[in-house]
């Protein structure tokens, strides 16, 4: 029998970690005002990744094809820094080397295995914070500071990956989001947002997001005030600035192939799309990925719940965006706007 509509919830946490499996770890420099978010499978896990925006920076992401060897990833780094916070990685796979963990290249060989971690980074170096590191980016060591805190509960807003983000013209920040459906799916969300375009409907505070809120996750306004002609775009950034990019990771606790993975990391980028206007454009490097840590199997039919898989994870990653917006809070000393000072 197929679930009635809306049986669904939050998980327990309302965050990704509600996937069984999953841990999160997030560490920031405050000074520098950038982070990093690192999502820490309990095991190996399959992994996709889809990129939409028009400026992305990414690690790994090639060796996810479904056609080449790698079908499963150690960890999933999202990095501020831009270029230079692809480093982050390095940390979090050196630790991962150090406790033994990584694809086996030769079984029994001397030599250590071979960690697989994905990475995606944000724009953040114009933000204010002192970036005068020399030729000692912090990423490295933020990277494997991240993967030391790992675990089930996380701070939202600025923290992790979007400490030095901004969304649109309002702080943006880490949000998560989970839902477990009536037939016992969990599909979480993770989302660091540093987009170009705005999450709120242009004269007010109203996320865009609105019509995929449970409860009062994000403030529960609801979608009064949810209306925008063309062009009209509110709080997106100028053509001055195009330094963004919002990045994600999704997850499930069903068992998924690695092209399985990949559709629902396509249809996840919807939530973007549903949460931000505009979205994957030419300066935005808006990158998903989609994990699965296969605690129980894809029930029949299979493309039936795949389709079902992916539209649950392109509504949670809606509600992570404005979850992730409506949490942040201005770095120490600044004036920079957020949403909670926006007037009704």
């Amino acid at each position: 029998m197929e679930p009635e509509p809306y049986q669904v919830r939050p998980g327990a946490r309302n965050l990704i970690t509600d996937v069984p499996g999953l841990k999160v770890g997030q560490a920031q420099a405050e000074l520098v005002r950038t982070g990093v978010t690192v999502v820490l499978p309990d095991e190996r896990a399959v992994c996709a990744c889809d990129v939409r925006g028009g400026g992305p920076g990414t690690r790994e992401t090639d060796a996810l094809a479904p056609e080449n060897l790698v079908d499963a990833v150690d960890a999933v780094v999202l990095s501020g820094g831009s270029v230079y916070g692809l480093a982050a990685a390095d940390g979090v796979t050196a630790w991962l080397g150090a406790q033994g963990r990584g694809f086996e290249v030769a079984p029994g060989a001397s030599f250590p295995h071979s960690p697989v971690v994905p990475a995606a980074i944000l724009f953040d170096l114009a933000n204010g914070g002192d970036k005068q590191w020399g030729g000692e980016p912090p990423y490295r060591d933020l990277g494997r500071e991240a993967v030391l805190s790992a675990g089930e509960a996380f701070r939202l807003g600025t923290a992790g990956a979007g400490y030095g983000a901004m969304a649109g013209g309002l702080k943006g920040g880490v949000g998560s989001a989970s839902v477990v459906s009536a037939d016992g799916l969990t599909v979480g969300a993770i989302v660091a947002v540093n987009c170009w375009g705005s999450v709120v409907a242009p004269g007010g505070r109203t996320f865009w997001a609105a019509p995929y809120e449970i409860g009062s996750e994000f403030g529960g306004l609801g979608a009064h005030g949810l209306a925008a002609a063309p062009d009209a775009w509110g709080l997106a950034k100028t053509a001055a600035e195009p330094r963004n990019t919002t990045i994600a990771c999704v997850a499930t606790d069903v068992a998924l192939t690695p092209a399985q993975a990949k559709r629902v990391a396509i249809m996840a980028q919807d939530g973007m799309a549903r949460a931000i206007r505009p979205v994957h454009a030419p300066f935005d490097g808006d990158v998903v990925f989609a994990l699965s840590t296969a605690r129980q199997p894809l029930p029949e039919p299979a493309a039936f719940s795949l389709a079902r898989l992916g539209a649950l994870a392109a509504d949670t990653l809606a509600r992570a965006v404005a979850r992730g917006v409506y949490e942040a809070s201005a770095w120490p000393g600044s004036d920079v706007a957020c949403w909670s000072a926006l007037k009704p």
